[in-house]
């Protein structure tokens, strides 16, 4: 294993991403508006320990299965990509419920730690080596946990078109993270455009 701030940076990017914090701010504060008291300290140490769990035991857990990364990695790059679709084109494939038990459920699980992130974080390890996988994440959280504690300033700063600006800049990136995933574990080779 070793540090590669070219890494550090690429997944940084790529989780930031498909974290979305910035497009869960509407939501985050529809939940404080109906009288939800968001522990941001706990919400982001809850966030962390799932990724962490799937960071170190994911490969292990499919290994159970049959499953290897790079399996897993294609499979991930199918929900990249619908997770991408939806923030570009403004339409809702994967349903999430946002009202229910408090600040862990949903905001912990599964609007920052779900399904696709948590897929991201497996298919990084097809990429990069897993201490620069872990930095970018401690990086990642610790943006969440300062937009969790400031969504209101950030709702003021960048108001709605700022932030559907944000979530459709991101799931353009999102689509090219998608494609390559898929062709790096499939093998495919494009030729390259002169």
């Amino acid at each position: 294993m070793h540090l590669s701030l070219k890494e550090i940076l690429a997944a940084f990017m790529v989780l930031f991403a498909i974290i979305d914090i910035p497009g869960s701010i509407p939501v985050i504060i529809d939940i404080k508006s109906k009288g939800v008291k968001i522990k941001s300290a706990k919400v982001t140490i809850t966030s962390l320990l799932i990724f962490l769990a799937f960071l170190f035991i994911g490969t292990p857990l499919l290994s159970v299965f049959g499953v290897d990364v790079s399996s897993f990695a294609i499979a991930g790059s199918f929900i990249i990509f619908l997770i991408a679709m939806e923030m570009v084109l403004g339409i809702e494939i994967f349903h999430q419920d946002a009202h229910g038990g408090g600040a862990i459920f949903p905001i912990a699980f599964p609007l920052i730690a779900g399904a696709g992130s948590i897929t991201t974080v497996l298919s990084l390890k097809a990429e990069y080596q897993t201490i620069n996988i872990f930095i970018a994440l401690i990086l990642n959280m610790i943006i969440v946990y300062f937009v969790l504690r400031l969504t209101t300033f950030f709702e003021r700063l960048l108001g709605q078109g700022g932030l559907k600006i944000l979530k459709k800049v991101f799931g353009v990136i999102l689509l090219s993270i998608a494609i390559k995933l898929f062709l790096t574990n499939t093998g495919i080779i494009l030729p390259h455009v002169r």
